[in-house]
């Protein structure tokens, strides 16, 4: 059965099924906890967690492609990311 997260931009089977391990089960969960909380829970159950991950979760926060994503955030995303993996 199709997960409801699949229904947001970027959010394939195998991400729905990582963030219903990480206890987000809709899309409003996912809203509520920010993409980059979600990633470094992801990041924790599989490390190969990758930048393209990070950008999509927050393109589905937001309702967007993450090709989409304006390059502020971007910028901030790739940051976070650098720091996230040391």
């Amino acid at each position: 059965m199709k997960s409801i997260l699949q229904e947001l931009p970027n959010i394939g089977p195998k991400v729905a099924e990582q963030l219903e391990e990480i206890g987000v089960h809709t899309p409003e969960d996912l809203a509520a906890m920010g993409a980059k909380e979600a990633w470094l829970r992801i990041l924790a159950i599989d490390p190969s967690a990758c930048i393209n991950r990070l950008m999509g979760l927050e393109g589905g926060t937001q309702g967007i492609p993450k090709k989409l994503l304006s390059q502020e955030v971007r910028d901030d995303l790739k940051a976070f990311y650098r720091q996230a993996k040391g």
